[in-house]
C-alpha cells in the first residue's frame, strides 16, 4: 500500500475513535463542579425524587422526565432484561408481600433506557399467581415494561423507602462554604445516586410485587 494510502487510512480509522470517543462521552452528565451547579442538581435529584413519590408508575415518571429534558425523541422507556442474574426474594420483602415460602416468586432484573441512557434498574420480585396468564408471558418474552403490563390491575403503589445515594453537597456545607468553591474540573457523580424500595398493589387490595429502583447519573445526562 502506498504511504498516502496509509495516512488516509490512519486519518479515517482516528476519525472513527474520536466519533466513538464522542458517542461514549455524549451520554455522560457534564457539570461544572461549581456551587451553583452542584445545587441544581441537588435541586433536579430532590424534583425527581418527589415526582416518582406522587405517581404509583415509575415508568411514566422516567418517559415524562426523559421528554421534559429533551433526552430523547420519542421519550419512550423500554426495560431491557438482565438475564441469569437472579436473587432470591429478601426476607423483610416476603414479610411485606404477606406470603409464605411455598408461594411462587418470579424475579425480573431490567435497566430502564430511554433513548441512550440508562435510566434506572429494577430488581422486581413478583407472584405470577396473582397476574394473569398474558401477564405472565408478556413479562418472560418482552422488553416491556412491568409498569405498563400489569397497568389493568390498576395498582397503587406503596413506597417503603427513598434514599438519596449521592448528594451533590456535602453534609454541613452552608457552615463550611470554602469546601464547596469552584474548580476547573467536572463534577463527579457517581453511578448511582437515589434508591426506592417499594410494593405494588393490585386493586383489591393484595400486593403483588416487590421492587428496588435505583436511579442512575444518566438521569442528570442532559
Amino acid at each position: 500500500m502506498k504511504p498516502s494510502r496509509w495516512v488516509c487510512l490512519f486519518a479515517l480509522l482516528s476519525m472513527i475513535g474520536c466519533d466513538a470517543a464522542i458517542a461514549r462521552d455524549a451520554a455522560a452528565p457534564k457539570w461544572p463542579d461549581t456551587p451553583l451547579a452542584r445545587s441544581q442538581a441537588l435541586a433536579l435529584l430532590q424534583t425527581l425524587n418527589a415526582d416518582l413519590l406522587s405517581h404509583d408508575s415509575a415508568t411514566l415518571t422516567l418517559e415524562h422526565w426523559c421528554g421534559a429534558h429533551h433526552m430523547a425523541s420519542p421519550a419512550r422507556v423500554m426495560a431491557q432484561q438482565v438475564r441469569g442474574d437472579d436473587k432470591p426474594l429478601p426476607p423483610e420483602l416476603r414479610t411485606q408481600l404477606a406470603i409464605n415460602a411455598s408461594e411462587p416468586v418470579k424475579y425480573r432484573h431490567v435497566q430502564l433506557k430511554c433513548g441512550d441512557h440508562v435510566l434506572s434498574e429494577a430488581d422486581n420480585w413478583y407472584l405470577p399467581n396473582r397476574l394473569t396468564a398474558a401477564m405472565n408471558h408478556q413479562l418472560d418474552n418482552s422488553d416491556v415494561p412491568f409498569g405498563k403490563v400489569v397497568q389493568p390491575l390498576h395498582f397503587r403503589r406503596k413506597t417503603l423507602s427513598a434514599d438519596l445515594l449521592w448528594s451533590p453537597l456535602p453534609a454541613g456545607w452552608e457552615l463550611h462554604r470554602a469546601q464547596t468553591r469552584p474548580t476547573s474540573g467536572a463534577l463527579v457523580i457517581p453511578h448511582f445516586v437515589l434508591q426506592h424500595r417499594a410494593l405494588l398493589f393490585a386493586g383489591d387490595g393484595r400486593p403483588f410485587s416487590a421492587l428496588v429502583e435505583t436511579y442512575t447519573d444518566q438521569v442528570l445526562a442532559f
